[in-house]
């Protein structure tokens, strides 16, 4: 689904050129769960833009779902934002002054759906995330992890077949964080693609994959075997942190 071969990008500090990611190659497969993990700084979120098309390298080729990145126009890129890609951040994005229902079906005002359609579908998404009953609130009158629930849904809302979560439970307590996580896996499990950025071991643990970075580069790539349970990952990357 996604090849990414050579990848990389330059930022300019003033009159210093800084490398983000150094001819980064990767490939994920349909129905991957890839935790990509590293510190601050390590050029995992650049990678995150650049494959969920919302920046662009400066070299090498991103081939997503058959389609070359790097060929299509500022219109195009929209296209397939809007309807391959589901994003979540770690500040929900939400929009304060409507109501849960209203954020979720917002996406969906720019693909072909009715209005009775998207209040339908925008429904049906927050009774999946266990929050149909609470259809009329906003987001302030909920709690973290329930906004974050409505950031899935909103995500979810043009049924992308990849999920782009950058430090989704980076402002939540370790209980919501965990329900969190266990969305995403249910979700995986259904068949979507989900790719996270995060910085925390035990979160990345809930990933089938794991893509530890270091200085823009890939330090290490270990799929999870099919009997390794949540937890047993994280040796791996304790040792990886104290190696870097």
């Amino acid at each position: 689904m996604i090849t990414l071969t050579d990848i990389s990008k330059l930022y300019q500090n003033g009159a210093v050129e800084v490398t983000a990611i150094k001819q980064i190659s990767l490939n994920i497969k349909k129905g991957e769960f890839v935790s990509i993990m590293g510190p601050s700084g390590s050029g995992k979120s650049t990678l995150m833009n650049i494959i969920g098309c919302l920046d662009t390298q400066d070299s090498g080729s991103y081939e997503l779902d058959g389609i070359q990145i790097e060929s299509l126009q500022e219109k195009e890129l929209d296209r397939v934002r809007n309807q391959k890609i589901g994003f979540i951040f770690q500040s929900f994005n939400l929009l304060p002054k409507q109501t849960i229902l209203r954020n979720v079906e917002l996406p969906m005002i720019y693909g072909l759906y009715s209005r009775k359609e998207r209040v339908e579908r925008a429904q049906l998404l927050l009774d999946k995330v266990g929050l149909g009953d609470r259809i009329k609130n906003r987001p302030n009158e909920l709690s973290g992890g329930q906004r974050q629930r409505v950031a899935i849904a909103r995500a979810l809302a043009m049924n992308p077949s990849i999920l782009l979560a950058d430090e989704p439970t980076g402002n939540l307590d370790t209980a919501s964080a965990a329900d969190i996580m266990h969305l995403f896996s249910q979700l995986n499990e259904e068949g979507t693609t989900v790719i996270l950025v995060t910085h925390d071991p035990q979160i990345a643990d809930y990933g089938t994959r794991i893509v530890l970075f270091g200085d823009g580069e890939i330090r290490s790539d270990v799929r999870k075997t099919h009997d390794r349970n949540v937890g047993e990952t994280s040796g791996l990357t304790r040792e990886f942190w104290h190696r870097t």
